[in-house]
């Protein structure tokens, strides 16, 4: 949304929904190129008082994401400090107000007719 109430150029007028749409089609992957993408965002807490934990505090920000290495992520490290952390399967990055973001890799999308109840389409 923009907040621009006066313009310093003559801005053009849509006359036509090809004015519109052409920019956008000219970026549209193939078909068989298309993929999906997941992000999950997630608050921090502790569950003995429902505080949100610092990022240097013991049991905080940085050591929840230390933990990681466990699984054989790596920490990716920005100024000194532990930012997110990857491994085979994502991402785990930290995002404003201690939010913690795991993002996966993109998938396939399936563009044939879903199967049936209960049936899961293979990678």
């Amino acid at each position: 949304m923009s907040t621009r109430e006066v313009s310093d150029r003559e801005d053009p007028t849509i006359e036509s929904l090809d004015q519109l749409a052409t920019p956008m089609a000219a970026g549209e992957k193939p078909r068989e190129a298309w993929r999906i993408g997941t992000e999950h965002e997630k608050f921090v807490y502790d569950t003995a008082d429902h505080h949100a934990p610092s990022y240097g505090e013991q049991g905080g920000i940085r050591d929840l994401l230390m933990n990681l290495t466990e699984f054989g992520w790596e920490p990716i490290v920005e100024g000194g400090n532990v930012i997110a952390m990857k491994g085979s399967d994502g991402t785990v990055s930290l995002e404003p107000a201690g939010q913690l973001e795991l993002r996966v890799p993109r998938w396939r999308i399936f563009t044939r007719p879903a199967p049936k109840r209960g049936v899961i389409w293979p990678r």
